[in-house]
């Protein structure tokens, strides 16, 4: 029990009991350390028990009777089944404290949080101990330099902070043409070397990291999902998306150069046609996207456009004698502007407005072509077959006899044509539904692998994850090992543990010994009760039919069932000794369990509260008197 007191100690300081260094036991705890732990605990598994109770115990004996009861009906409600009550806190034994605190530390709630986010080990100690700096660090408030004691210094440093400024880096890859990797063994500088500046070494680092850590986690996402699917190698993969990320970019540079003319290679005229270089090519000029719609949309008249740069020039420059009506000036101009604006706005929707109808005019015109196209056609075959059949007309029987043969051959032809089709239209047939199903079979055979890949990416992932994890707990395990003391003998723990297993065995043995002897005694106790009932029932009958006759026959009978019930009276007197013998050894068990748990001094415990009680039961009588 001394190593179970040890680690529940150990726990309830992790919970926030005050215990002293020399408290080592359960034996040891006082009621005040008891109900402390009791509503640390309690505040940690559930605050709504724990908040309205006090960890300190009062010095009134009314109030930590009610302190208690309110502790034991916590315990209760949180889902301790053994029996609780003021008692167990103020005048308990170490078997009920032990048993309730164990209770409560097995219900307190593990930081799974960050055992599960920070890695077992030296790297998880790192990391603790780089959080506690931070925190520390946070926790601080600025101070200017020059205002900084030597603890700030040492945590916030001596000069002025730096921004975060950083810079492309060139850093060293595996693969590549040999060219390059010469440049990266002998002309590339170091990493340290590239940044202009020192300060800005550290952030180029930082986002090249977080950018390499990106990129390898979109590409993850992207080769588990479309990648897979695609049942392509990742280079052909990749050598696709970018042919269409490239095709992707030149569409719109395609739809806006013109068609290029039969010429040189590179004919001056037609780029300058192409990027808008000025001239007759019909290039875009330059402007805004409301000058370009407003030049394709309509044309204004010139004499229009020029009265209304005369009027902005005018507006623009005043006369210099009427510097007193500025502001009414400005006022007219802004209106003359505006309603300027507005006519311009209305002729642009006017513009919209005809270019709409337009637009629906020429799709109706198309389409009245387009039924005249398919009108005209049928009238000119219409026309041909009139043609030739005129042309037949002066020799009618000569060239009806002939269409008669031409119309007879053509259907033996097709009859022939028909039957060539059936003839291979059979195998045919035959072969398509072969490759059909060959084709359905390869589809689901493609689709069960795919699936069996993800599923063995998944597992490999998860794996690759579990190995991680358990090389993370085995440094773990090893740096425990070796924080350990050397001098413990394991041998002296090894013969420690095969003496207990030998003698839990010997127990074992002995126990089963007695149940074998106990169970053979019974056997020997039921045979020897069903003969003695055999006995008596024989003998019962015979003395019973000669009782009649004889007198002495009929005394003997008496004493026989008086022997009989003596008898039986007196097994069930040994029964009832054996049980109250039993009885006499579990209280005797009780006597001493109690005696070891030091009765005296719970005795005197609640002799010095019960005489403290009628103290404050007297106060409190006697003060409405006064």
């Amino acid at each position: 029990m001394e190593e179970v007191d040890k680690i529940l100690i150990h726990s309830l300081r992790q919970a926030g009991t005050a215990v002293p260094p020399e408290v080592q036991s359960v034996r040891d705890l006082t009621p005040e350390l008891v109900v402390e732990a009791a509503v640390r605990c309690l505040r940690a598994v559930n605050p709504t028990l724990g908040a309205p109770l006090s960890p300190l115990l009062p010095p009134g004996i009314s109030a930590r009777f009610r302190l208690a009861s309110d502790l034991a009906a916590a315990c209760q409600e949180l889902g301790f089944g053994g029996d609780v009550g003021y008692q167990t806190f103020l005048y308990s034994s170490e078997h009920d404290t032990r048993r309730l605190l164990l209770f409560l530390v097995e219900k307190l709630p593990r930081d799974e949080s960050e055992s599960g986010t920070e890695p077992p080990g030296k790297s998880g100690a790192l990391l603790r101990a780089i959080g506690a700096r931070i925190r520390e660090q946070l926790g601080m408030p600025w101070v200017p330099p020059l205002c900084r004691t030597p603890r700030l210094q040492r945590l916030q440093g001596t000069s002025c902070l730096h921004p975060f400024t950083t810079c492309p880096l060139v850093l060293p890859q595996s693969g590549g043409p040999p060219e390059l990797q010469e440049y990266y063994e002998g002309a590339a500088p170091p990493v340290p070397a590239q940044p202009p500046l020192c300060t800005r070494t550290p952030p180029a680092l930082l986002e090249t990291h977080m950018a390499q850590l990106t990129a390898r986690h979109d590409w993850e996402a992207e080769w588990g999902g479309p990648g897979l699917a695609s049942r392509l190698p990742p280079q052909e993969y990749v050598g696709r998306k970018r042919l269409r990320a490239r095709l992707r970019a030149l569409e719109p540079l395609r739809q806006a150069c013109p068609p290029r003319p039969p010429g040189p290679p590179l004919d001056p005229a037609w780029l300058q046609e192409a990027f808008g270089a000025g001239g007759a090519g019909g290039a875009l000029p330059k402007g805004s996207r409301f000058t370009r719609t407003q030049h394709l949309t309509h044309e204004q008249d010139p004499q229009i456009l020029l009265q209304q740069i005369q009027a902005a020039a005018e507006t623009q420059h005043p006369s210099k004698g009427a510097e007193e009506d500025a502001g009414a000036r400005q006022a007219s101009e802004e209106a003359a502007l505006e309603q300027t604006l507005a006519q311009l706005d209305a002729a642009i929707e006017g513009c919209r407005g005809e270019m709409r109808d337009a637009q629906l005019s020429l799709t109706q015109a198309e389409a009245e072509v387009q039924q005249g196209r398919l009108a005209l056609g049928g009238r000119e075959d219409a026309l041909r077959l009139k043609a030739q059949a005129i042309e037949l007309l002066p020799d009618a029987q000569s060239n009806m006899a002939k269409l008669q043969l031409v119309v007879e051959a053509s259907g033996r032809r097709i009859v022939s044509l028909a039957g060539q089709w059936e003839r291979h239209r059979g195998p045919l047939l035959a072969q398509y539904r072969h490759l059909r199903a060959l084709r359905d079979s390869a589809q689901l055979e493609s689709s069960r692998r795919l699936s069996e890949i993800r599923t063995l990416h998944e597992r490999s992932r998860s794996a690759a994850d579990e190995a991680r994890r358990k090389e993370e707990l085995y440094k773990t395990l090893v740096a425990e090992l070796e924080a350990l003391p050397r001098d413990i003998s394991r041998a002296v723990y090894t013969q420690r543990i095969l003496e207990i297993v030998g003698n839990i065995r010997k127990q074992k043995e002995e126990i089963s010994k007695i149940l074998v002897d106990t169970r053979a005694l019974q056997k020997e106790i039921n045979s020897l009760v069903g003969k003695l009932e055999r006995t008596f029932s024989v003998t019962d009958e015979l003395l019973f039919k000669d009782a009649k006759r004889d007198e002495v026959v009929r005394k003997a009978y008496k004493y026989l069932a008086a022997l009989h019930e003596n008898c039986a009276q007196l097994i069930r007197t040994i029964e009832d000794t054996g049980t109250i013998q039993r009885e006499i050894r579990d209280l005797e068990e009780q006597i001493e369990a109690e005696t070891s748990s030091k009765p005296p001094a719970s005795l005197e415990r609640i002799l010095s509260d019960c005489r403290a009680l009628r103290e404050e039961n007297a106060a409190l009588a006697a003060r409405p008197r006064r």
